[in-house]
């Protein structure tokens, strides 16, 4: 079975830079709802090193290179991607690969997905890929990097331990990604194995999210600070932990607790962690009573670090380490404190507890089928959806009409939906003609009173989904029952006997939402062309109290009018012609907020009401 080879990457914080006097490949990437750091292309890339160049803190627009990448300007002060047409922003990095990987080639290795078309492979897992493929192992086991696949190098596909599914995969060549040089700040130097889907690349995450390679690496820090030519670093650059194979894990005071463990040796001389300083190293003022800890890893790989010789022996009763896993907010220290004083005991050569980021708790404990429960004061336990019948017996005109008065002197002021002015005639004349509507009339919306041109309004409905409602483009108040794009599919709701984080006295409502592949209808993107459904069925979750059972009735009209979902753009992997949620956000992690879709979430019962609300889904759509 082959393993990560030695495409090592160098995380950093800000834009960065690679070690001094060294070649680096400049990777751009970006972050995924799933935490997963996603490569932009080597044309992209260069784009933005072309643009860093020229303003390190300006912005740069993805359209200029890539015109499907139109919607997206990134921000290299801030850092982050945002996606014009919705406000999406997700965090951006730059990283650095060794020239002789995968990447430094240009060789990109894509699976072949649901619609025939090729994705690429996370940069970590192409570099991979390609080692292997360069060694000529016959296989490579991807469970190491967290997924269950096999790669097969003879038949070139993927295969799926669990379900058995075989997908094709290529190798193919492509411009090689840019190369850089500079120097990079020593608190930011230590080299960071494959990506784990750490939140972002900052110095706090790094001490929270790689605890293998950066813990080593601060230790090893201190240690030169502490003992001058104790210790010597190699020449070859690897993702490499800081300390040889085998060693133990050494004592440590864990958030209350005490694991006891050999003490860690080195060559040449033993260094024990639970005495890793000796009692004349002051504690820190204002953290005198706090509970610290001290955290090794059991199993580490060979190391750059050799002693040169032996390290003192010193005992470490009074010195504290602080627990940096408060980072996440579920400690009792609060996190900006947690991780400013980490980063100071660090550079004051202090040990400091680095953990494992916690995996998100996306699934209750398994249920009986017995202990499933219909919803209180909700009919049925499941809704479906057929395709959409649309009704004949209105023209647009009609609907245009409906829901307008028409105003005979209109100020002058502008259209906003053609630009011109109201005085004038509509900016679709030519364009539009339709009987009994001249191209100068305008009509102002009962409620809300804002004012168009009617050639603009009919232009505007003709351009939706013809539902026989109108939404004022200004304020967003729907006019009739607006309905949506939402292909066919399942809502099933019931009772589970298990409470979710901040409803501790309440059951939980779970929704179960299933929608199949299937061929885009007359009012999708590309009527006729098949359209992809990825993660389904999705799980959800209420509180069973009394304003989680309104949220799920509020739910339910929304699916009958078919807004849940639509057909669209995937803002996860870019996939199109896929099912994708209509703004209407669920919660899909049942024992935890990790990602920011679970709980506790205080504010999100009375968040997705207003977001049903602005769908035009209201209490006063509920039927007794």
């Amino acid at each position: 079975m082959a393993r990560q080879g030695s495409g090592a990457m160098l995380a950093s914080g800000g834009l960065g830079f690679p070690p001094q006097n060294m070649a680096r490949v400049v990777v751009w990437e970006w972050l995924n709802e799933h935490g997963r750091w996603r490569p932009s292309s080597a044309a992209v890339c260069h784009h933005i090193e072309n643009v860093l160049k020229e303003d390190a803190r300006g912005s740069v627009v993805l359209g200029q290179v890539d015109v499907q990448l139109a919607p997206y300007v990134i921000d290299l002060q801030s850092m982050h991607q945002f996606r014009q047409d919705t406000g999406t922003m997700r965090p951006v990095r730059r990283n650095f690969y060794d020239p002789s990987s995968a990447p430094g080639k240009g060789i990109v290795w894509e699976w072949e997905n649901d619609n025939s078309s090729w994705t690429p492979y996370d940069m970590d897992i192409c570099i991979t890929i390609q080692n292997a493929y360069e060694k000529q192992h016959p296989w490579l086991d991807l469970s190491s990097l967290g997924f269950c696949y096999l790669i097969y190098f003879s038949s070139m596909s993927q295969m799926n331990r669990q379900t058995q599914r075989k997908r094709r995969l290529r190798r193919r060549m492509d411009l090689a990604y840019p190369l850089t040089m500079g120097s990079i700040p020593k608190s930011q130097s230590w080299p960071v194995g494959a990506s784990t889907g750490t939140p972002c690349s900052c110095p706090q995450c790094l001490l929270v999210n790689s605890p293998r390679a950066a813990s080593n690496a601060i230790l090893a820090s201190q240690r030169r600070k502490l003992y001058p030519g104790a210790v010597r670093q190699s020449s070859t650059f690897a993702g490499a932990a800081l300390w040889p194979a085998g060693t133990g894990t050494g004592t440590a005071a864990v958030a209350g607790g005490t694991t006891k463990g050999e003490g860690l040796r080195g060559t040449g001389g033993a260094f024990a962690p639970s005495r890793a300083a000796g009692r004349g190293v002051p504690r820190p003022p204002g953290l005198a009573g706090w509970d610290f800890a001290l955290s090794w890893s059991p199993s580490l790989s060979p190391s750059p670090y050799q002693h040169a010789g032996p390290i003192p022996h010193i005992p470490m009763d009074r010195v504290p380490a602080l627990p940096v896993k408060n980072l996440n907010g579920t400690g009792p220290v609060h996190p900006a404190l947690a991780g400013m004083t980490g980063i100071l005991m660090c550079a004051a050569g202090l040990p400091v507890c680095l953990t494992r980021a916690p995996k998100p708790i996306l699934h209750p404990p398994p249920v009986s089928k017995s202990d499933i429960k219909p919803v209180p004061g909700v009919n049925g336990i499941c809704r479906k959806t057929k395709k959409k019948h649309l009704k004949k017996s209105k023209t647009p005109e009609d609907v245009v009409r409906r829901y307008i008065q028409k105003v005979k002197n209109p100020p002058d002021e502008d259209c906003t939906i053609c630009m011109e002015r109201l005085v004038t005639s509509s900016g679709y004349e030519g364009v539009l003609s339709h009987r009994g509507i001249k191209p100068e009339l305008v009509g102002k919306l009962g409620k809300c009173g804002h004012m168009y041109h009617l050639l603009c309004l009919l232009a505007m409905y003709n351009n939706g989904n013809k539902d026989g409602s109108l939404q004022c483009p200004t304020c967003k108040a729907i006019y009739g029952e607006k309905t949506g794009t939402q292909p066919p599919g399942k809502m099933e709701f019931h009772l589970i006997p298990h409470s979710l984080p901040g409803y501790t006295d309440s059951k939980t409502i779970r929704i179960v939402y299933d929608i199949p592949t299937g061929i885009q209808g007359p009012e999708h993107p590309n009527p006729g062309k098949k359209f992809t459904a990825r993660g389904f069925p999705r799980h959800c979750y209420l509180p069973d109290n009394e304003k989680g059972r309104k949220v799920l009735k509020l739910l339910i009209v929304a699916w009958d009018r078919r807004l849940i979902f639509t057909i669209g753009t995937s803002n996860t992997t870019g996939e199109s012609d896929t099912v994708v949620w209509n703004e209407i956000h669920h919660k899909t992690e049942f024992g935890s907020n990790l990602t920011g879709h679970g709980y506790p979430d205080p504010n999100y019962l009375d968040n997705v009401l207003a977001e049903l609300l602005a769908q035009g889904v209201s209490e006063a759509t509920l039927k007794d």
